[in-house]
């Protein structure tokens, strides 16, 4: 992830507007403030139950390049006023979770949160994505404090568990990088019947887990 400090070196379409260095800046501050949620959602609770929910956290603003691509798809005018306005995820936080269980309990803590609103929320767990995709979205808005003003800026949190970060990265890196014309046929219905399985293994690893811990808790 760029620095806050190089904004002033890079050349980009936006990089002519007066407001470029602080509206990355924002959304940079934006993310460093969502990671840090989440990072002390997790310590309290493995202070409070002896176990981290959150395996581990990852964060990113959105490339220029990205954002562009996106608002000329969406015929959206290209400029920070239309980016801020018309795409959610400029600023995204992925939160991977050991199990099911823990990802609806980490989304209830943070939405617990009197300074996130939340915007939108697409479960995609209870009802994956046409092409097996599962995920907990949260479109949120916070608030960034900043020496003379508050600005509220927006922010997609994709929460996820291992099992289905590890088909979501490789469906990526299949469907996604590779040249779309090449792709042989069946992939797609290939890469839904591996989400289908993953899906099962992980629930399957969740009701052990349960298991284990109901053993633990009555002796045996």
């Amino acid at each position: 992830m760029e620095k806050a400090e190089n904004f002033k070196n890079r050349i980009t379409v936006f990089s002519d507007e007066p407001e470029y260095n602080m509206v990355r800046n924002l959304y940079e501050c934006a993310v460093k403030q969502l990671a840090l949620k989440f990072e002390v959602l997790n310590s309290e609770f493995n202070v409070l139950y002896d176990r981290n929910p959150i395996h581990h956290i990852e964060s990113r603003v959105k490339s220029d390049e990205s954002i562009v691509a996106k608002l000329k798809k969406r015929g959206m005018p290209v400029n920070l006023s239309s980016a801020r306005e018309n795409v959610n995820d400029i600023a995204g936080v992925r939160v991977v979770c050991q199990y099911i269980d823990d990802v609806y309990r980490v989304a209830e803590m943070l939405e617990r949160q009197k300074d996130v609103e939340i915007i939108k929320r697409q479960d995609y767990i209870m009802l994956p994505n046409y092409n097996g995709y599962r995920s907990l979205h949260l479109d949120i808005r916070l608030p960034v404090y900043l020496s003379d003003r508050t600005e509220f800026v927006g922010a997609e949190i994709q929460i996820r568990t291992i099992a289905m970060d590890f088909w979501a990265s490789l469906e990526h890196d299949i469907r996604y990088k590779a040249d779309k014309s090449k792709l042989p046929d069946g992939i797609n219905d290939e890469m839904l019947e591996c989400a289908g399985k993953i899906s099962e293994i992980d629930k399957k690893m969740q009701d052990m887990y349960k298991r284990i811990k109901a053993a633990e808790s009555n002796g045996d």
